[in-house]
């Protein structure tokens, strides 16, 4: 004979009232409704002002659909954070990130304050604002299922150890958009470096306490996946809470320092203001 429930959910009306009870109560990692009640909001951002305030445990994901403008930070606290980041055209979402030619089209391998992130279509999908980390990487992409299961026995989404490509397909379903939507990604606060030879040295974490700003050149849907990079030698799944603040913003326009910077930045950000303009955004 089964055992009946005598738990704080044995009944409906139990459930209901436990689940009404949780009502305002606070986690570790959570988005925050509204944004305005993040506690810390950054120097001179007003906390009114914020439209995206979450901390993301390690092994979660999140995702959102930014404005023009925006300012999205992507914050550190403890160190051992890895923001796999996909960033799309959420009415066209075949033009995306594209890491090759971030890192190709303005000659450097290693991004940081004033990098542009292009797609393929040679437009800036957003800019580095500001870096206090410089432990990035673009060359090696997010962990694989495969790769999870052989380091730490499951890679799964839902397991002990999810992978970073199948957190971002999660979070890419959530726009009607499947694995053939989800390329290599681009990740911050665990740093990689070329060899002489070729090969690539993990430098790992700059510590506690970093963060990057990126400006969104253009309207953006993010995916952000949080898992241990894949190179990170340690033998134990290790990655520590993101946290991630957006406000919005001006983009970058012509005659402002950065749009002046290099010429493949000026092509970069010109090509996305006069794809910009024939949709009819400003």
């Amino acid at each position: 004979m089964a055992t009946p429930h005598t738990g704080p959910t044995a009944t409906t009306g139990a459930a209901r009232a436990h689940a009404r009870a949780q009502e305002g109560a606070r986690a570790d990692a959570m988005p925050y409704r509204p944004a305005r009640t993040w506690p810390a909001p950054p120097p001179g951002v007003p906390a009114e002002d914020l439209t995206w305030a979450e901390t993301v445990a390690g092994g979660g994901y999140t995702h959102k659909i930014i404005a023009r403008g925006t300012s999205l930070r992507l914050a550190d606290p403890v160190g051992d954070a890895c923001a796999h980041v996909l960033l799309h055209d959420p009415d066209h979402p075949v033009e995306r990130l594209n890491v090759a030619d971030t890192v190709k089209v303005p000659w450097q391998a290693y991004v940081t304050t004033g990098h542009p992130l292009l797609s393929d279509q040679g437009r800036a999908m957003a800019t580095v604002l500001e870096d206090t980390s410089n432990r990035h990487d673009a060359l090696c992409g997010t962990s694989s299922l495969a790769r999870n299961t052989e380091r730490y026995g499951d890679g799964t989404a839902y397991g002990p150890a999810p992978a970073g490509r199948e957190l971002l397909r999660l979070a890419a379903a959530k726009y009607g958009l499947t694995a053939r939507d989800v390329p290599p990604s681009l990740s911050f606060f665990q740093g990689v470096r070329v060899a002489g030879d070729g090969t690539c040295d993990f430098t790992g974490s700059a510590g506690p306490g970093t963060h990057v700003t990126l400006r969104a050149e253009r309207p953006l849907l993010v995916l952000i996946a949080n898992v241990p990079h894949p190179l990170d030698p340690r033998p134990e799944y290790t990655c520590s809470t993101l946290e991630v603040l957006a406000w919005p913003g001006e983009p970058t326009r012509p005659g402002d320092e950065l749009w002046e910077s290099t010429p493949e930045v000026r092509r970069a950000l010109t090509n996305t203001a006069d794809h910009l303009a024939a949709r009819g955004i400003q």
